[in-house]
């Protein structure tokens, strides 16, 4: 009959010591694992928030391609709604109410000035000049409000609004050539376009 080993007390120590360091080893390697997992989620979002306001911007920038002071305009009415934020920004200015009446009424007289028939295409210089620099102003406000990168967006945005004057010009004039619709019934339909799309841009910054 073989005698029953003993177990060194000493062993027994030495096990608990081992199982309680691979548990708290187990329980670091899992915290980091959580730690690293939450980090990519947040990346992640923080990405695709910021390609949905160059996106956006893009977009905004080819409504201002279409009338420069529109998108300003409507930009200046989604701070005042509440839908972009300023405050504690340089582009607090935006959400007073001062800006708010210039740029409607800027917006307005564009409107108006559309419509007639000396005036310059927007493709030419100074209008696709202006037409550039409001885009860009308009994306660098939407990045602003949704906190991302401003350069990229102010980019993003001016090179919207040169397809969209390009593109507007050429579409207001096919159909112009190309239907029986003359050719301020076109313009008014533009006018919508513009202002309906800036206004569902900004919405969903």
């Amino acid at each position: 009959m073989h005698a029953r080993s003993r177990k060194s007390p000493w062993l027994g120590a030495w096990g608990k010591i081992s199982e309680g360091c691979c548990a708290e080893i187990k329980i670091d390697h899992e915290g980091a694992g959580a730690e690293a997992r939450l980090q990519w989620l947040l990346q992640s979002f923080l990405h695709g928030t910021a390609m949905m306001a160059l996106l956006l911007s893009f977009l905004l920038g080819c409504v201002d391609g279409l009338r420069s002071l529109t998108a300003p305009a409507v930009v200046c009415w989604a701070a005042h709604l509440g839908w972009l934020h300023f405050a504690g920004t340089k582009l607090a200015f935006v959400d007073r109410p001062v800006t708010l009446v210039v740029f409607t009424l800027l917006a307005v007289v564009e409107l108006i000035v559309d419509k007639l028939p000396n005036t310059p295409a927007r493709t030419a210089p100074l209008g696709l000049i202006a037409r550039i620099a409001l885009g860009g102003a308009c994306g660098l406000a939407l990045a602003t409000s949704a906190s991302t990168s401003t350069l990229f967006a102010a980019v993003v945005a001016s090179m919207g609004a040169i397809v969209g004057a390009f593109a507007g010009y050429k579409t207001r004039r096919a159909l112009v050539s190309q239907t029986s619709l003359p050719d301020l019934a076109v313009a008014l339909i533009e006018d919508a376009v513009a202002i309906a799309g800036a206004f569902l841009i900004v919405s969903h910054v």
